[in-house]
């Protein structure tokens, strides 16, 4: 009678430890299932960057969702609103109504205001940089500077925005935020190994950055050594960190290049009335005032300089004294370190793979050798496109602004001498070199790296970044319970045949 009493006792317990499992293993899998459902419910966050260029500014706008902020690859670009009027280094300061200007930055934030959810717009970091064009204009005239920036501050301050920052950045910003660009969108800083934890990619080696604006051309790649120097700057993200060599060559972007250029053209013409121009396709020709190409910091003023003298000049072409020329505008004597770039500048030797965005992508799709291309047939492209006649380049090239077209034969040249005379690259390393606009349909440019770097969105450390996505941790909590309620059931059968 005992006996039977005992086991009528331990059937009772094996049916309520049943229950009591059954129950646990119904809860957590409701509830992490709720969570994963919840957590697919995000909403999206926004950042808005002002590049203030030499040329023009642009107003980008970049969304992600909320709660994966801080992991790789997922700020996208949702929109760019390009500025009308001149750059800001031009701008006029004591108006911010009647210029062109003005108006075009109020255009493009009444854009940018309309594709965030009205909500979301006081929670929106708003940042503005200014690059070579401003440190052009704060070398040449601070006061200027000085007011110009106040007057943006103020003006963005006023917006409906989390307003952050408006600052001239230093050349070495400029180039440190497009690194960090490049190597972001393509997911060079984290990504996940087999058991689905974030580790650093050992076996993605890092992407080297070159950039070409109007005023300034920036280089930007990872060196393995450890290296000391003004361009050897050293940074940590998610906990892992990088030695960065980057230098920024002010007077060296591309529209500044140009004057450069068209001085020395001008200074070795015996004609001042007519002057030959050997990098101007045949059949082209222009007249402009001796201020256009003279009205900079970059290029020193001749004796007797006139501003409104009228300088004709016509296509004279010649790809071999065009590329001469050039190369005129570089020092590549003068070395005091084992290897220099140009104009006495210490650089290590370029490895891996390189974006070359920007000016470079424009240059570069002009002679339809955008992505990557070979050494060879990048110069018989060039020297093919300077030999062009001007109304046949005109209908092939339908879709490049003029006055633009007029410069891509010594913009190629001068590509050609920056890179390989003077970054060092060479037929084998060339050919790692990759022409882009874009990545992931978002432009590639500072921009992006500076609202990340200034936003904390790619942080020095992680401190905890979990090993499995919601998905992975349910259905292995699924499993696990499964095997729970199996090892129940076999209980408690055991248990019943005992009681029986």
């Amino acid at each position: 009678m005992a006996s039977k009493k005992k086991a009528g006792y331990k059937c009772r317990i094996a049916a309520v430890l049943f229950l009591l499992l059954a129950g646990i293993a119904a809860l957590v899998t409701v509830a992490v299932i709720q969570s994963t459902l919840k957590s697919q419910e995000y909403s999206l966050e926004y950042g808005i960057v002002i590049d203030s260029g030499s040329s023009r500014s642009n107003v980008y706008l970049y969304e992600w969702p909320g709660e994966k902020k801080n992991e790789t690859g997922v700020v996208t670009e949702k929109m760019n609103c390009k500025v009308k009027g001149v750059a800001i280094s031009e701008m006029k300061v004591n108006s911010t109504s009647d210029t062109e200007t003005w108006k075009g930055f109020q255009y493009c934030i009444s854009q940018i205001k309309e594709n965030i959810p009205t909500e979301k717009h006081r929670r929106t970091p708003l940042f503005l940089g200014a690059t070579a064009g401003m440190r052009l204009l704060h070398q040449r005239d601070e006061q200027k500077s000085n007011e110009i920036m106040d007057s943006l501050r103020e003006y963005l301050s006023s917006l409906p925005f989390d307003f952050r920052n408006a600052s001239i950045m230093t050349g070495q910003e400029e180039g440190l935020y497009g690194w960090i660009t490049v190597n972001y969108l393509k997911g060079n800083f984290l990504e996940k190994n087999l058991w689905n934890t974030y580790v650093h990619p050992h076996s993605s080696e890092t992407v080297g950055s070159m950039d070409l604006g109007g005023a300034s051309t920036q280089i930007a790649f990872q060196v393995q050594e450890s290296r000391n120097g003004a361009d050897y700057l050293k940074v940590k993200l998610y906990g892992y960190p990088y030695t960065v060599y980057t230098h920024s060559f002010l007077c060296y972007g591309k529209n500044e290049a140009d004057k450069r250029i068209l001085d020395k053209i001008i200074q070795g013409s015996s004609n001042q009335s007519n002057i030959r121009n050997p990098c101007y396709p045949e059949g082209y020709s222009t007249t402009m005032k001796a201020s256009d190409v003279y009205n900079t910091e970059c290029t020193e003023k001749p004796k007797n300089y006139n501003p409104n003298q009228n300088l004709f000049l016509f296509g004279d072409p010649d790809s071999r004294k065009c590329g001469e020329i050039v190369k005129s505008i570089f020092d590549f004597k003068n070395c005091l370190s084992s290897q220099c770039s140009f104009d006495g500048v210490e650089q290590p030797p370029v490895t891996g793979e390189f974006m070359a965005y920007a000016g470079f992508f424009y240059l570069a799709r002009a002679l339809n050798l955008t992505g990557t291309s070979d050494l060879d047939q990048f110069k018989a492209t060039v020297r093919n496109f300077c030999h062009t006649q001007w109304t046949v380049l005109k209908n092939e090239k339908e879709g490049i602004n003029e006055k633009h077209l007029r410069t891509y034969c010594y913009g190629t040249h001068y590509v050609l001498t920056l890179l390989v005379d003077g970054y060092k690259f060479d037929n084998e390393t060339w050919k790692n070199i990759h022409f882009e606009k874009s990545i992931k349909e978002t432009h590639i440019g500072w921009s992006l790296g500076y609202m990340l770097s200034l936003s904390n969105m790619i942080p020095s450390e992680v401190k905890e970044i979990p090993p499995l996505t919601n998905p992975v941790f349910a259905g292995l909590v699924f499993l696990f319970s499964a095997l729970i309620i199996v090892t129940a059931i076999l209980v408690f059968i055991i248990l019943i045949r005992t009681c029986y």
